[in-house]
């Protein structure tokens, strides 16, 4: 099936149009001017039959026309990059506009697009963590499931951080791991990266046990604290706010002190997402600076693109324009 890498066939229209009225114009001029001089312009069409030919292949190959798939290989650094993103109700609060959640999804989505080679994969967590996405090379899964995150997706208590670095700990530990018999050709652990989205709302749980045994796993964590010290109330569906037990409007703000933690246990590095901050780029380079222990070679189907033939045909058309000469005015 024929497929097209650039398929903008408005602007080919356009150019193709533009080719064809300078080549009319060209034509008319050399007519008139053979009329002048009281002579017929002959064999003017067959170099004009060559032009628009080599013009047509040119704008063939410009718009790269893929003709089945091959087989290409792709070299990995080796790593995984985690999404772990809050979920709990404070991440609907407005300090970080429109809201920190959908500020985290927008700048997640930017993230996802700058690793098409490594795996990623989502967790989301509140009360409780689950996998939204299990690591994969598909970026539209990854976008997907990104896309589907929203507040009361989990049932609502007390936010927890350790619940969703211990289920990524677990899928660590659950890594087969290659005899010792094989260890000169067997491929090292991938290096893993974990972008924790929150902000940093913890209840007082113990997160040092988890943190050693990640940071065991050679793993680092990437906390992104989204929100402000200031902090704001937080809107329910109906049009007002959540109260707390006393009946006043319950203020959430930006908790630095666990996330710091989770950095500075694991080597890794905190960031600050908020109206005046984005954090989200030098998060970029210090993932990119995390190279995997190894390169892995994986095979993909990719497009053929045989733009080369309608080029090459197209360029020996013109040669033979330039080479072959008539007599277009004959006295």
């Amino acid at each position: 099936m024929l497929n097209w890498a650039y398929p903008d066939f408005t602007a080919a229209a356009l150019a193709l149009a533009v080719a064809l009225l300078l080549l009319g114009w060209h034509w008319q001029r050399g007519g008139r001017l053979a009329r002048l001089l009281g002579s017929r312009a002959r064999h003017r069409g067959w170099k004009t039959v060559l032009r628009v030919a080599a013009g047509a292949l040119l704008l063939a190959a410009a718009l790269g026309p893929s003709l089945g798939v091959s087989q290409s290989t792709v070299r990995t650094a080796g790593k995984d990059v985690w999404l772990l993103v809050d979920v709990s109700r404070s991440m609907d609060a407005p300090d970080v506009a429109p809201s920190r959640l959908l500020r985290t999804q927008a700048e997640l989505r930017e993230l996802v697009a700058q690793f098409p080679a490594d795996r990623l994969g989502v967790v989301a967590f509140g009360a409780e963590a689950v996998v939204q996405c299990p690591l994969t090379y598909d970026q539209e899964a990854v976008l997907t499931f990104l896309g589907t995150l929203r507040t009361g997706l989990l049932p609502p208590g007390p936010t927890t951080l350790r619940a969703p670095l211990e289920l990524v700990l677990a899928r660590l530990s659950a890594t087969p791991v290659r005899p010792a018999a094989t260890s000169a050709t067997a491929t090292p652990p991938r290096a893993t990266a974990l972008v924790v989205a929150s902000d940093g709302e913890d209840f007082g749980e113990n997160l040092e046990p988890t943190l050693r045994a990640l940071a065991r796993t050679g793993a680092r964590v990437y906390p992104v604290g989204v929100g402000t010290a200031v902090g704001s109330k937080i809107p329910t569906a109906s049009g007002g706010f959540i109260v707390d037990g006393r009946g006043q409007p319950a203020l959430t703000r930006l908790r630095e002190a666990p996330l710091l933690q989770l950095a500075a246990q694991t080597g890794g590095q905190y960031f600050a997402l908020n109206n005046q901050a984005n954090g989200f780029e030098p998060l970029l380079r210090a993932l990119r600076a995390m190279q995997g222990p190894a390169e892995q070679v994986r095979t993909v189907a990719v497009a053929d693109n045989r733009y080369r033939y309608p080029l090459a045909a197209a360029l020996l058309l013109l040669a033979l324009d330039v080479v072959l000469t008539v007599t277009v005015i004959r006295p």
